[in-house]
């Protein structure tokens, strides 16, 4: 026997029907916030994809450039700092991207659907 019919107390007891009617909406609530889970699962993937797309591209035009900037004349200030932004965007995105480009990866491979 419940203590609260032991102290006296009314108790309601729930239908079958309110549980049955709360158990169908927190179904539903349940599936609502997994589609949500999956589709921001595969809007990462994609997005690491993407990124894995663009350091790749980077690193082509970089190579087939071969640097144009160490042929230019440095007397012209405008041309001097243009060269030295070129300089310093290449020496950045070259220690940086192949880390960058491995984090990706590995992202892309934890953010797979599992079949």
């Amino acid at each position: 026997m419940p203590v609260s019919t032991l102290l006296g107390e009314t108790v309601i007891e729930p239908k079958a029907n309110d549980l049955k009617a709360l158990s169908e909406k927190l179904e539903i609530i349940n599936l609502q916030l997994a589609q949500k889970k999956a589709a921001r699962r595969k809007l990462l993937h994609w997005l690491l994809i993407s990124l894995c797309v663009v350091i790749v591209t980077i690193f082509a035009v970089l190579i087939v450039a071969n640097s144009p900037y160490l042929g230019w004349n440095y007397d012209d200030p405008e041309t001097a700092v243009a060269g030295a932004a070129f300089h310093v965007f290449e020496w950045l995105f070259v220690r940086s991207a192949p880390i960058i480009l491995i984090g990706a990866i590995v992202g892309i491979f934890m953010t797979r659907k599992n079949v």
